[in-house]
């Protein structure tokens, strides 16, 4: 056998191969387990003994070289392919984007973004805790004593606990104020966090479901106050409706966790039986607020003699519903696609809501 011309054209048939079908013919017929150079390495064994090492040494190497030969083939061809195939499936971005019909962005993440948007322009960052939280976080530390009726089983959902024996017992969260006792537990002052997120509640009808969304905000530092409050939340609500007028009042109130206390109405008007925002000289309840409680700040560790602060919350799907015109809470959650589509958002033709 000629091992020259054997290994000549074997390197000749791998440079001259096409394709990697081709290559893999090439590969099988030369070092497959029948192929040509295999059987010339297994002839060493029939060889007198003194030509076995030089022969073996030999046919080793012509083995290697065809080896390399058909891996480094075999690159050149894979990316040979690969640029073919990038060629054939290049996308011209100047084109319009396909077709979104079949999508929509929820009425609750679309409102959520817009909150996030507004605040971030006012310098407060998003913060988040679990949804099964325990009676400390979302009541005993808020100053919500055990008497109080919110921790009554008609109203929070109570969770099987892992630690019978624990002082405080396992809930899924009524308020993401928890989220605030844990950040306030965490983190020294200033702080200026807006909690949005999913909480439960023992409620259902046209404006009640046993779960939906808040968002609660919180500034602790050494100087805000009431005036800053009222400030914070004018430019809110004005830029989340789109309303430049929009007027806003504060009304007594009471929640445990801040004092003083105050609902946050807003200027309506309820003509015809429609109820319409703005400078009308009507009212309509829309969010609670007040001065963080004293005793809170006591409970998470912060001198109340140094530092205060406000905190405000409000339904998510409430203001949904008032800016989008939803008449029911309920059909948030249906999945109804049909709903979907008739309020939800196109993923490109979302509503500049950037606070200015």
């Amino acid at each position: 056998m000629d091992i020259d011309n054997l290994k000549s054209s074997v390197l000749q048939a791998i440079s001259s191969a096409e394709n990697i079908s081709a290559l893999e013919e090439i590969r099988v017929s030369s070092l497959g387990k029948k192929g040509s150079i295999t059987l010339l390495v297994k002839s060493v064994s029939e060889l007198p003994q003194e030509e076995r090492k030089s022969a073996g040494a030999l046919y080793n190497d012509i083995k290697n070289v065809v080896s390399e030969a058909l891996e480094s083939k075999k690159k050149e061809l894979e990316s040979f392919a690969l640029t073919e195939r990038l060629k054939n499936e290049k996308i011209d971005v100047s084109l319009p984007c396909r077709s979104t019909e079949t999508g929509r962005i929820h009425p609750i993440t679309q409102t959520i973004d817009e909150i996030v948007s507004i605040f971030a322009n006012m310098g407060f960052t998003v913060a988040k805790g679990p949804h099964i939280e325990t009676e400390y976080y979302n009541f005993e530390a808020l100053n919500t004593p055990s008497y109080h009726p919110a921790r009554d089983m008609q109203a929070t959902f109570f969770v099987p606990d892992a630690e019978p024996d624990s002082l405080y017992k396992s809930i899924l969260r009524t308020q993401t104020s928890a989220v605030q006792a844990r950040v306030m537990l965490n983190k020294k002052p200033p702080i200026r966090i807006i909690t949005p997120g999913s909480t439960y509640r023992c409620d259902y009808d046209q404006t009640h479901t046993p779960m939906f969304h808040q968002v609660e905000g919180l500034v602790i530092d050494e100087a805000s106050n009431m005036g800053h409050l009222k400030g914070c939340l004018l430019d809110f609500l004005r830029a989340f409706f789109a309303i430049d007028d929009l007027p806003i009042r504060f009304r007594a109130s009471y929640f445990p966790f801040t004092e003083p206390s105050a609902e946050v109405d807003i200027g309506c008007s309820r003509k015809d039986g429609k109820l319409k925002l703005g400078n009308y000289g009507d009212w309509l309840e829309i969010l609670g607020s007040g001065m963080v409680h004293p005793n809170v700040l006591k409970n998470c560790n912060i001198d109340p003699e140094k530092y205060q602060g406000f905190a405000f919350g409000m339904g998510i799907e409430r203001i949904a519903m008032l800016k989008y015109g939803i008449p029911d809470l309920r059909t948030f959650f249906d999945s109804d696609l049909r709903w979907l589509k008739h309020y939800g958002f196109m993923p490109l033709d979302i509503p500049n809501s950037a606070f200015c």
